[in-house]
């Protein structure tokens, strides 16, 4: 096992040099090349990904992990897009950050490089398959792909059609690697690669996150648990506070950016708050409530301790009214996972306190908590959320997948 993991990361790490050399032109070519090339194979990618899913259903995956799943004609056109914006985007290698001079007329520049080869752990989304491979290439890192066995079949056929656009550009396709081992025992082994690794992300659940950062001796970034808060102030629209709050909750209830918890001002009135919970149960969403909500709604189930900080991945909410700003940040910061928070206001005091107070990668003012995304904020795809506060936080796009170098330009000083 660990042996088929090492040869594969070895076989990126071999190609970084090469890939360090392509021009801008020639990774737009690759990038414009690829996204053709899966709207043109979409038939065959729709095909593998039935396998994964047929298997899914036999397994017991839960719907809300077989949507993550599915592939068809208009998501691979939206994953072929999502390439077709990465190649419009600047390049950021070899940019300069930032340069100055010296009293001694030495010239420093700090100046972007890739990583090297980044390994990414993800669990029954396809998608990302496509959206690591062409940030990686962008960006001009090897990519090691590790993805579940539930998604197998449409990870390999994704990763093989891309790999032969390399091909075809004479380009060392190893720069992209799927690892042939998905077993569970796997990830330990493969987030230890220290020495072919550059940089370990994990997504998905928090059980495979914390498992990744208590064993890997690679940099890893926590990405992607999203116990995402929608705070409702006393001064809320009531029309407006619905269809956020809706939205965030029920739009796509199997993603990292949904909504699990409501947070409600009591000033905000009970008759709000009693037709916003009807509606929520209108649309067949579970709530979990404090006291204070099940009194306002009897078919409220009770929150116990563990569902203020659960991320349900289902059309289930939590629901706590609070009576005072403060509260509500004090709820959110004690519960959240500083991935998306937002608040529906008008007030402006109230929302620039928001958002100097929540620890949250992303704070949202009166819009929808599914505006957290590589996509949404011109990225074009994104390689992970991170809710941790070293090196990148937010979506990862390309300018996280890099680091720096320091390179002084002198005319013969010496010390």
């Amino acid at each position: 096992m660990t042996t088929t993991i090492e040869s594969q990361c070895l076989e990126a790490k071999k190609t970084t040099d090469s890939l360090l050399q392509l021009s801008t032109e020639e990774k737009n070519n690759i990038l414009t090349n690829m996204a053709d090339c899966l709207t043109s194979q979409s038939t065959i990618i729709i095909a593998e990904n039935n396998k994964d899913i047929e298997n899914g259903k036999a397994n017991g995956l839960s719907q809300s992990l077989i949507d993550r799943l599915t592939l068809n004609e208009e998501r691979i056109k939206d994953i072929a897009d999502s390439l077709t914006t990465i190649k419009n985007l600047n390049d950021p290698i070899h940019t300069i950050i930032d340069e100055w001079t010296r009293p001694n007329n030495l010239t420093i520049q700090k100046v972007r490089v890739p990583f090297g080869v980044i390994g990414i752990i993800y669990e029954a989304r396809p998608n990302v398959t496509v959206d690591a491979i062409g940030l990686a290439i962008k960006s001009s890192n090897a990519i090691v792909l590790r993805g579940s066995s539930s998604a197998y079949h449409s990870n390999k056929v994704l990763s093989d059609l891309l790999k032969n656009v390399l091909s075809q550009h004479n380009i060392n396709s190893n720069a992209i690697q799927l690892l042939e081992d998905t077993s569970r025992e796997g990830v330990i082994p493969f987030v230890k690669m220290k020495g072919y690794l550059d940089l370990v992300i994990p997504r998905g659940s928090a059980g495979l996150i914390n498992t990744v950062v208590a064993n890997a001796t690679v940099p890893s970034i926590e990405t992607g648990v999203g116990n995402c808060h929608v705070y409702i102030h006393s001064d809320a629209d009531y029309v407006l506070s619905e269809s956020i709050a809706i939205n965030s909750a029920t739009q796509r209830v199997s993603v990292c950016n949904s909504c699990e918890s409501l947070v409600v001002n009591a000033n905000w009135g009970e008759d709000n708050i009693k037709k916003l919970l009807q509606y929520f149960q209108d649309k067949n969403v579970t709530i979990k409530g404090c006291h204070q909500t099940q009194k306002l709604n009897p078919n409220v189930d009770l929150a116990s301790e563990d569902d203020w900080s659960e991320e349900y991945l289902d059309y289930i909410v939590s629901c706590k009214i609070v009576s005072s700003l403060d509260e509500a940040i004090e709820h959110i910061n004690t519960y959240g996972s500083m991935h998306t928070e937002c608040i529906v206001s008008t007030d402006e005091d109230a929302i620039a306190s928001f958002n100097k107070r929540i620890d949250a990668s992303s704070v949202i003012n009166n819009a929808s908590t599914r505006f957290t995304d590589g996509g949404e904020f011109g990225f074009g795809a994104e390689m992970g959320i991170s809710t941790q506060k070293c090196h990148a936080r937010g979506p990862m796009g390309l300018n996280e997948l890099t680091t720096y170098k320091y390179i002084v330009k002198g005319n013969g000083q010496l010390k």
